[in-house]
């Protein structure tokens, strides 16, 4: 890995060195989460089977020894593991001819399953990328294979990826050659939600760390607004993230509501972010603000980019209180920012319009996804249901953000 401030992290089992490990290959099955498998010996990559050849010319028996793993952290789900691509482990005497020899081991995983939703980039990608690589390979140089790495994640990651590795990446569905490595570990660890962290040392403030180096690293990448320079102003920024038109939970009178958070004295600024919005951007703009607030959904992932000590808070329509405080509330806290929920009343929800108020869809949204959290209740809540705020309820709410916010940016600037 490249070279970085050190985490104090224990090894995992699968980090022991070759010599104390007799086994070539050595697959941990026993997660919910996740499969991992470790090659100790000479690995020779074929991209054009994708098959993993564990060369041993001590080997005599004519048996051959036979993996398969799909390398992405959300086992337990079958839709995204569907998928992902298998790759095989196979041991013999020989291999095919080795075209492109390393030094360094190789982490193989897929970027493919959920990856084009941001959220599950992170908590699905680079947030197991980093628990991976801090638990086997710390302070050891790597080299990254990744199955299904499209042109548009390899651009609009590049610099992340570029943190945790100082040679380019192995795209497997792109390469023709074979390569040949010390050693390699196929599989991400991953334990759940991104803040399920296995060691005190290895936290969601660690993980920022990398963002920074990434992503700030003294670049000028500024956010275009019309607003005078943060210095010279002597508001709050706050972040209003905003959801496109047409794909639910989206913010029916958003206009208003930024009206009364400038009423209240922010200098606020909309913003949409897009699949292609650089991850420059996103950073430079979350990372010199004081409060974010947006309704529930993937952008808020961008929370990571919140200093320590900001504030956010995050709309919650109805049905959206578990998935709400697991995916963005708890990662918020664990990093150290204010965290703030608005969780909307009945008639705030536009569900109200085609459900009556006694149905079991409004009156208990948690039975309701008890029963079966199937794409049928999914599309009720995350995709049919859109929000009006209640603009006095709301008010108030932004009020204590300000404060908050105001606090934040007195100390911090």
């Amino acid at each position: 890995m490249r070279k970085r401030d050190p985490l104090k992290v224990k090894e995992g089992p699968l980090s022991m060195p070759p010599e104390q490990s007799p086994k070539k290959i050595t697959c941990d099955r026993s997660h919910k989460e996740y499969d991992l498998c470790s090659i100790n010996g000479l690995t020779v990559v074929d991209p054009n089977t994708s098959i993993f050849f564990i060369v041993d010319p001590t080997t005599s028996s004519p048996r051959f020894v036979v993996e398969k793993i799909r390398p992405y952290p959300r086992k337990w789900e079958d839709f995204p593991m569907a998928r992902i691509k298998e790759l095989t482990i196979k041991t013999g005497p020989s291999g095919p001819k080795c075209e492109v020899q390393h030094d360094s081991p190789a982490l193989v995983f897929s970027a493919g399953g959920y990856t084009g939703n941001v959220f599950h980039d992170f908590n699905d990608g680079f947030i197991p990328l980093f628990i991976t690589v801090n638990s086997i390979y710390q302070n050891q140089d790597v080299i990254l294979v990744v199955s299904k790495a499209r042109d548009w994640w390899v651009s609009k990651y590049k610099d992340l990826l570029d943190v945790f590795s100082t040679h380019p990446i192995i795209t497997l569905d792109n390469d023709t050659s074979t390569h040949c490595f010390p050693s390699a570990t196929l599989g991400l660890i991953s334990y759940g939600f991104m803040t399920s962290m296995p060691y005190p040392s290895q936290t969601l403030l660690h993980f920022r760390g990398l963002l920074d180096k990434a992503f700030g690293h003294g670049r000028n990448h500024l956010y275009s607004t019309s607003s005078t320079s943060l210095k010279a102003d002597k508001r709050p920024r706050l972040v209003f993230i905003a959801r496109p038109k047409g794909i639910g939970r989206v913010i029916l009178n958003q206009d208003e509501a930024k009206h009364v958070a400038e009423e209240i004295g922010f200098d606020v600024i909309l913003f949409e972010p897009t699949s292609s919005t650089s991850m420059h951007q996103v950073y430079t703009l979350l990372n010199s603000s004081h409060a974010m607030v947006g309704v529930h959904g993937a952008a808020l992932t961008h929370s990571l980019f919140l200093r320590p000590g900001s504030v956010f808070m995050q709309v919650m329509p109805l049905g959206t209180n578990w998935a709400g405080k697991m995916c963005y509330g708890e990662p918020a806290r664990a990093m150290g920012i204010e965290y703030m929920e608005y969780k909307i009343n009945v008639e705030e929800s536009s569900l109200v319009e085609k459900y009556d108020k006694d149905d079991i869809v409004i009156k208990d949204p948690t039975g309701v996804q008890g029963r079966e959290w199937s794409f049928d209740v999914m599309n009720i809540y995350l995709k049919e249901q859109n929000v009006r705020l209640d603009l006095v309820r709301f008010r108030e709410y932004l009020k204590e953000v300000y404060r908050k916010a105001k606090v934040f940016m007195d100390k911090e600037g």
